[in-house]
């Protein structure tokens, strides 16, 4: 599949094709629907999607037959036609589509056009192919002979408020795909089959990993023993490597008094994804959704010196942000999740060290669970900003120094920086080359002037210090997913919940397969017994699909020889090894975090 920059994209002939395709999937479906109504349809990555407000919901048989349609469109030869309307002129023509009306006298209020251009008489532009007339900025196909009908298909069928809008109508979002060649589209399908494979919510209950429980709560996640032990794994790799990197830990509350929100900005910016707050001894609570107002208050139980600094304070703190239940997607958004949080607090002449030690020890993170392809994403200083400029000049250089040091790919989003900072977001692809962000450095110059941190520098006189969010994993939960589709499930061996199964091969070997168990136990590796009835090739089966990757067989032969016969759930056969001699080699591999 093509790789373009956004930028690329839409100005691609492949933007053209899918834009010019979603209007002829409206057309279709509005003459199978003549009372419909129609909001939106742009091009996406991969794909296009259109919006509908219809008498019923879609089945199956309906995006057949609107693809049926569809066909017989593109091959009518219809001309997309660019027009230039009044206001007025829109109103008209849209006056039984209230979407489309919504949209027209927003533009009206706004006194300005489409292109956000302030004028006395706003001009819309539309599109015209065959009988459809859509409010539109194009660009479009000149005719419907450039797309090709054996490289368009419909996917499925989503719901979709209106503006994203939960108090708004909910409405049926059609999603599809078009390619330039047939062949593009079988590959992009076969992927998509791919992308089901791995899906994570499916994985997760096949693995006995993690659950969802919608009658206690929605969005919060529960751990199973096999989950929990690859979570464990993970956060011991995190609080080592940490410590190994000169960062302290803290723990910090799970609520705090509003007045705590109100000071770091949280109530004015971040209100609608906090909780609702609880009473105790007549005061307003909130339970956290952010870990750094915690370790301010730990910063300020004294008068700090620069002979302090840098601070680096981590923990794994687990927050809690309403999201829509509409948004909730698995592992990868949920309403409670734990952050593998750390602040930095320093002086100006420090910051461009830190900033380059962060960095790096981010990509040795990451690299370590097997990601290589990472770019970097530098967004800068926006119009309506806090903190002197000199201090966002200084902040934005030293992580672009950084990225620089590393010699890593990166885009600067100019202007795109949060109020109060700059940032640095790393993005890691997948196995199937998908992009995920994982990491944020971000300054903040917000905080430290709102709660008032100082130290005392070498001159005798108090300073601000500069203050750097960290989160590298982001959160535990969603990196939990990623890893999981990245693997498809078949987890290196150091992160395996159950990293080796002995399979007796008849009754009178589960004495001795006890034996080893207890002794590769000893050896701190996760290993149990399938003491069942079963035959072995079923026992083979059964661990193959739990993603185990070592399969110890024992049979009369290993009994005598205090051996265990090695096969790995690719199905390669190691043979029979001596039991000390496996317990090397899986160590080893554990030892080196060996991530095939």
């Amino acid at each position: 599949m093509k790789t373009m920059s956004p930028e690329e994209y839409r100005a691609s002939q492949l933007y053209r094709i899918r834009h010019s395709t979603a209007h002829l999937m409206a057309a279709a479906v509005l003459e199978l629907f003549p009372e419909g109504k129609i909001a939106i349809g742009p091009p996406i990555e991969q794909g296009f999607y259109y919006d509908f407000d219809l008498p019923r919901p879609l089945t199956e048989e309906d995006l057949d037959q609107i693809e049926a349609r569809m066909r017989e469109l593109l091959a009518a030869n219809l001309d997309f036609q660019y027009q230039e309307i009044t206001a007025e002129e829109g109103e008209a023509l849209f006056a039984d589509q209230p979407y489309k009306l919504e949209l027209i006298h927003d533009i009206l209020e706004r006194g300005a056009d489409e292109y956000g251009e302030k004028t006395e008489h706003p001009r819309l532009s539309i599109y015209r192919s065959g009988a459809f007339t859509d409010l539109c900025r194009g660009p479009h196909v000149q005719n419907s002979r450039e797309i090709n009908p054996k490289a368009v298909k419909l996917l499925n069928v989503a719901g979709a408020y209106w503006r994203g809008d939960s108090d708004r109508p909910m409405l049926q979002r059609i999603y599809g795909t078009a390619w330039e060649k047939p062949e593009e589209l079988r590959e992009y399908l076969d992927w998509l089959e791919e992308v089901k494979k791995r899906d994570h919510r499916r994985l997760i209950k096949e693995l006995d990993l993690v659950s969802f429980h919608e009658e206690a709560g929605p969005g919060l996640a529960y751990w199973h023993p096999r989950g929990a032990i690859v979570r464990k794994t993970i956060e011991d790799f995190w609080r080592d490597r940490h410590i190994e990197g000169g960062y302290d830990f803290v723990y910090t509350p799970h609520i705090g008094k509003s007045w705590l929100w109100e000071t770091s900005g949280h109530l004015g910016f971040y209100r609608e994804s906090m909780y609702a707050p609880m009473e105790i001894d007549e005061q307003e609570y909130f339970i956290k959704p952010m870990n750094c107002p915690f370790h301010i208050l730990i910063y300020k139980t004294s008068l700090r010196s620069y002979r302090e600094l840098p601070l680096r304070w981590a923990e794994l703190g687990t927050v809690y942000r309403y999201e829509k239940s509409g948004v909730l997607h698995g592992l990868m958004r949920v309403r409670g999740f734990t952050q593998d949080d750390a602040h930095i607090i320093c002086t100006p002449e420090q910051i461009e060290d830190e900033v380059l030690r962060v960095l790096r020890f981010s990509l040795e993170m990451l690299r370590a669970f097997g990601f290589e392809q990472i770019e970097a994403y530098l967004s800068t200083r926006p119009e309506k900003a806090v903190g002197e400029p000199a201090r966002w000049e200084q902040a934005q250089e030293s992580l672009l120094r950084a990225i620089n040091a590393e010699a890593l790919e990166y885009q600067v989003d100019e202007g795109g920086g949060a109020f109060y900072g700059p940032k640095i977001d790393l993005k890691i692809k997948d196995a199937l080359g998908r992009e995920w962000q994982l990491t944020t450095i971000q300054f903040d110059f917000n905080e430290p002037e709102r709660f008032d941190m100082a130290y005392v520098g070498e001159d005798g006189q108090e300073h601000r210090p500069y203050m750097v969010h960290r989160a590298l994993l982001g959160s535990l939960e969603r990196f939990f997913g990623i890893l999981v589709e990245h693997y498809a499930g078949a987890f290196p061996v150091w992160l395996a919940p159950e990293q080796a199964r002995l399979i007796p091969i008849a009754d009178r070997h589960v004495d001795y397969a006890l034996q080893i168990e207890a002794e590769l136990r000893k050896a701190k590796l996760r290993v149990k017994t399938d003491a069942s009835a079963a035959r072995m090739n079923a026992k083979i089966r059964e661990a193959q699909l739990q993603k185990v990757p070592y399969m110890l067989v024992i049979g009369d032969q290993e009994v005598a020889a205090g051996a265990v016969a090695v096969r790995l759930r690719s199905g390669k056969n190691l043979g029979a090894l001596p039991v000390g001699e496996f317990v090397a080699l899986a160590q080893k591999a554990i030892a080196e975090h060996v991530l095939e």
